[in-house]
């Protein structure tokens, strides 16, 4: 067992569940009970599921972290509330995420019935999301989504806590956002015209040289740098869902710290000094936004009874 939760770091998978919870606080204490069981379990369908490439992270909110009688992770907030000129972001937090994913949907499924038992009525579900790999790792855009994630151990620098929060070491903040697409107005768009609201093209998956990018464009308002000059990185974790009435996709960031999610989101909804915003959502609406902690493994420990 790694010590981080493994749903944070492993590589894309096919399939996945973004199950979001509430606690019932009249049942606080069974649901506390409840937390040290959650490693073996994930062992246990991990095992039994051994060709699947099982992966699951379980976070909390700053709705319930206060209820659980234990230090918190010195970032963790709320999801931000965003006004922009155009869009405006309102947090729908909740109390837990259950982030599960697989190349194996029976085995994404086995794994959320058996985490979501384990709460048993100490919970109430908010809202199950089922994703799916689209083509070759492309939002129902078009595009290929992801193209800037860190690589190999890089994805740890980037994901995982460190030395500056030592009591949470190998956990990681995660951002979630559920964006219903408004396919049938990107679709009378021309290629041209998309390919400019991302600053990439669409088939080959090449980035504009950044002298040829709208200030509007997707991929300008997400590429930020710090007081160093370097690159501000997220890890996404994020993928498409969709049924015959709604489309979009699951956007899930993990981070050592919320501030680089943060400041991608104010960039594309708030602009920047001259107002330039990102584009891309005139086509699609947040209808979640939500802010948790996923802890190291060794957290769930200390509910042990």
């Amino acid at each position: 067992m790694t010590p981080y939760q493994s749903g944070i770091i492993a590589e894309p998978s096919s399939d996945a569940f973004f199950i979001t919870l509430n606690v019932k606080r009249s049942l606080i204490s069974e649901f506390k009970n409840a937390l040290a069981a959650i490693p073996e379990l994930v062992s246990k369908v991990q095992a039994e599921f051994a060709d699947a490439e099982l992966h699951a992270a379980v976070g909390f909110s700053k709705l319930i972290w206060s209820e659980l009688d234990i230090k918190q992770p010195l970032e963790l907030d709320l999801f931000p509330s965003l006004k922009g000129p155009e869009t405006e972001i309102s947090p729908t937090d909740v109390d837990l995420v259950l982030h599960i994913r697989s190349m194996r949907h029976d085995a994404s499924f086995q794994l959320s019935q058996n985490l979501f038992n384990l709460f048993s009525d100490c919970v109430e579900l908010v809202e199950e999301v089922q994703c799916f790999l689209y083509k070759d790792s492309r939002d129902l855009t078009g595009f290929v989504d992801g193209t800037e994630n860190p690589q190999g151990e890089q994805r740890k620098a980037v994901a995982l806590v460190g030395d500056e929060d030592a009591h949470y070491r190998h956990g990681s903040y995660f951002n979630l956002m559920r964006f219903s697409h408004n396919l049938a107005k990107w679709h009378k768009k021309d290629l041209k015209t998309q390919e400019d609201v991302y600053g990439r093209t669409k088939v080959d998956n090449e980035e504009y040289p950044s002298a040829e990018k709208s200030p509007h464009a997707h991929t300008k308002r997400t590429s930020l740098k710090d007081q160093h000059g370097k690159s501000i990185e997220i890890l996404r974790q994020s993928m498409p869902y969709g049924n015959l009435t709604d489309q979009g996709l699951m956007f899930a960031s993990y981070g050592k710290s919320p501030s680089h999610f943060n400041l991608m989101l104010e960039s594309m909804i708030m602009g920047d000094e001259q107002g330039h915003t990102d584009h891309l959502m005139k086509y699609t609406t947040a209808k979640t936004a939500q802010a948790f902690f996923m802890p190291p493994n060794s957290w769930f420990s200390k509910f042990q009874q």
